[in-house]
C-alpha cells in the first residue's frame, strides 16, 4: 500500500492527473453544490470591449465584458457595473469579470481610477441603459435594465455602495469587496455609509487575511471607534435592507486580482480569485436573474453558506 501511495504521489507531482491520479484542487475550492455550481464558468463566450465606449462624467472610458451572442434566444442581460480599487484597472480582474459575463451579464466598468465618490460607477450604468435604448448599439433591447448591480474593490467598494445610494432606485443590489475601515477613507462625506441605504440588497465580502485594510470584525464597539469592520458595516446596515456577509479563509486585500492564482496578481495576495467566484456569482444570479437554486446559498440560518465545512467564516444574513 504504501508503494502505491508513493508512486500516486510521485506520478501527481510529475504530470498531474495522468494514471489515475487527479491533480490537487486550487485554493478556496468550493465544498458545496450551489458554490460549486457558480464556480464553474458559465454557458455564455465572452468578448470584450476595452475603452470601446465613452464616457463618464469625468470623461473616462469604459471597458464592457459582454456575452458574445448577445440577446441569444430572447434573453435580456442583466448589468453589472464595476468600481475600480485605488489606481487600479479591469486588466487587474479580468478573470473576475469575464466569469461573471460568462453566466450572461453585461458588465461595464469606468477607466476611473478613484472610484470612491461612485459618481463614474453609477455613470457607467446609465451609460448602458442609454445604449439599450440606442438602436445604433449592438446593445440595442438586449439589456435587462429594471436588474443591475454594483461591485466594487477597495476604493471602489464604498464607492459601489455610494452609487447605489445616488442611483435612486436604479442601482438593485452591491457588492462591495475588501470594503476599507473607515480609518482609511478620506472622502469625507462621499465615504460610503450602510445606514444611508434605504433599499435594495448588499453582499459585504472580506479575505481573512485582509486584517489591515478590511478587518472582519472590531474588539471596540463603533460608537466608540467608528465602522472599522465589516461586522460594523453589516451592522449599520439598516434592517430592511436586503444583507449578506461572509469571510474567506485565507485571501487578503488583493487576491480579487488573480488570473486566477496570485503569479500575475497585484501585491498582497495569497490564493488568488478562486474562492471570489461561487458565492458572489451565485448572489447575482438570485438578485439579478430570479434563480431559486442560488437563493439557497444566503437564507438566514439555513443556506448554504452557513455550512461549518465551507471556506467562509462570520456569514451573517437576513434573507428570508
Amino acid at each position: 500500500m504504501w508503494a502505491k501511495t508513493m508512486f500516486c504521489f510521485l506520478i501527481v507531482a510529475a504530470v498531474a492527473g495522468l494514471v489515475g491520479c487527479p491533480p490537487p484542487h486550487p485554493p478556496n475550492y468550493p465544498t458545496k453544490p450551489i458554490e460549486l455550481k457558480y464556480y464553474a464558468t458559465g454557458s455564455w463566450a465572452v468578448s470584450v470591449s476595452a475603452g470601446g465606449y465613452c464616457c463618464d462624467s469625468a470623461n473616462h472610458k469604459f471597458d464592457v465584458y459582454y456575452p458574445t451572442n448577445l440577446g441569444a434566444n430572447g434573453f435580456m442581460h442583466p448589468i453589472l457595473t464595476w468600481g475600480n480599487g485605488t489606481l487600479g484597472s479591469t486588466a487587474q480582474v479580468d478573470f473576475f469579470l469575464r466569469h461573471m459575463a460568462s453566466w450572461g451579464f453585461v458588465v461595464v466598468a469606468t477607466q476611473d481610477q478613484f472610484t470612491g465618490t461612485g459618481q463614474t460607477i453609477l455613470d457607467a450604468a446609465q451609460f448602458m441603459v442609454h445604449a439599450n435604448g440606442d438602436p445604433a448599439s449592438p446593445f440595442f433591447h438586449k439589456l435587462n435594465v429594471s436588474q443591475i448591480g454594483a461591485i466594487g474593490h477597495s476604493q471602489g467598494a464604498g464607492g459601489a455602495g455610494q452609487a447605489l445610494i445616488k442611483s435612486a432606485g436604479l442601482i438593485k443590489t452591491v457588492m462591495p469587496i475588501e470594503l476599507p475601515a473607515r480609518a482609511w477613507c478620506t472622502l469625507g462625506p462621499n465615504c460610503f455609509e450602510p445606514a444611508n441605504l434605504t433599499g435594495g440588497s448588499v453582499f459585504f465580502i472580506d479575505g481573512s487575511a485582509d486584517i489591515p485594510i478590511s478587518p472582519p470584525t472590531q474588539s471596540q464597539p463603533p460608537a466608540v471607534i467608528g465602522e472599522q469592520s465589516v461586522q460594523a458595516y453589516y451592522d449599520a446596515t439598516p434592517s430592511g435592507v436586503r444583507k449578506v456577509k461572509g469571510t474567506l479563509l485565507g485571501p487578503t486585500h488583493n487576491d480579487i486580482t488573480g488570473q486566477p492564482d496570485c503569479s500575475h496578481a497585484q501585491f498582497p495576495c495569497v490564493h488568488g480569485v478562486y474562492g471570489y467566484l461561487g458565492y458572489p456569482t451565485a448572489w447575482f444570479m438570485d438578485q439579478l436573474q430570479g434563480d431559486s437554486y442560488a437563493h439557497g446559498a444566503f437564507v438566514s440560518g439555513t443556506g448554504e453558506m452557513f455550512s461549518e465545512t465551507t471556506n467562509w467564516e462570520y456569514v451573517a444574513s437576513n434573507i428570508p
